[in-house]
């Protein structure tokens, strides 16, 4: 894990898995883009502010998940740090109950056991309608982009380095991707096209890579996403349940499902295909023995 410079005092974190982007405010003091996943992360990202002297002073993040918000809580609680956030998403990591909104197929037990540490105080929530912010006397442009999450955003820091987050993945990873996660897929597909208007002098994807421009990888995010929506479409056989689509896309991406944990998470990956199949009409849903399907 270590840190390197992109431009001015915008810096990131490399993870190894992702980079964690943030701007240094004074000699010691940081605003962080995002924080990164507890269990992955969290021991070498203090290890390296502790060595550098850090201070996180605020927190900005691009979206909720898990891998972007892992040590919110406590780098808040080590710090005294602010955190802003998406006004609907930081609603939904509030509590418990809340987080059970996106993960809607585990039951309460499991999100207290295994995403209470995603639950947060957020001090400054972003609405919808907010294009800046203003954290600790430093202005940040925002763009919102969402479909990869509900409220998801792109963080353009003073030097003119935008950070993409999840909207854009970067090209290493669209060799290895087999069924890269979207909340709502047209929505998505929306975001990324946004982006074509988007100038800045850096770009930072999250997951994984610093560009001097993004209009091809746009273009390659977005062949690529609906690839694999015209992949999972060739794979229905009218006409089939959710699960049995489940089953064939398992077998043909080579996804191996070992157990009911690895099920759920990947049909949540999937459902965001089968309705995006649905809405631009190449799939219709019926009733067939009173169990629902779909059908080409």
């Amino acid at each position: 894990m270590n840190i390197f410079n992109v431009k001015g005092n915008t810096y990131c974190i490399d993870t190894g898995i992702c980079y964690i982007p943030f701007y240094k405010i004074e000699n010691n003091k940081i605003i962080m883009l995002d924080t990164g996943l507890k269990k992955e992360n969290r021991k070498g990202i203090d290890e390296l502010l502790d060595s550098n002297n850090f201070t996180v002073a605020a927190i900005i993040n691009s979206h909720f998940h898990i891998d972007h918000i892992g040590n919110n809580a406590y780098f808040k609680n080590k710090y005294n740090c602010t955190i802003a956030m998406g006004a609907y998403e930081a609603i939904i990591c509030s509590s418990e109950v809340n987080l059970k909104l996106y993960y809607s197929t585990e039951t309460l037990k499991t999100v207290n056991q295994q995403y209470s540490h995603m639950v947060c105080n957020t001090d400054t929530l972003i609405k919808d309608n907010e294009d800046e912010i203003c954290v600790c006397g430093t202005t940040f442009k925002l763009l919102h982009t969402p479909g990869h999450s509900p409220s998801h955003l792109c963080i353009i820091t003073p030097d003119d380095v935008a950070y993409i987050g999840d909207c854009l993945i970067s090209s290493e990873l669209m060799k290895t991707a087999k069924l890269p996660y979207s909340y709502i897929l047209s929505e998505d597909i929306k975001s990324k096209a946004k982006l074509y208007d988007l100038t800045s002098s850096k770009y930072i994807v999250a997951h994984k890579g610093v560009y001097d421009n993004i209009q091809d990888l746009i273009d390659s995010n977005i062949d690529f996403y609906e690839n694999v929506s015209l992949k999972i479409y060739d794979l229905i056989i009218n006409p089939m349940t959710l699960d049995e689509i489940t089953k064939a896309v398992s077998i043909n991406f080579n996804l191996n499902i070992s157990n009911e944990n690895r099920y759920i998470f990947i049909q949540r990956l999937l459902k965001s295909y089968i309705e995006y199949l649905y809405e631009i009409k190449k799939l219709k849903r019926v009733i067939t023995d009173d169990i629902l399907k779909y059908s080409k």
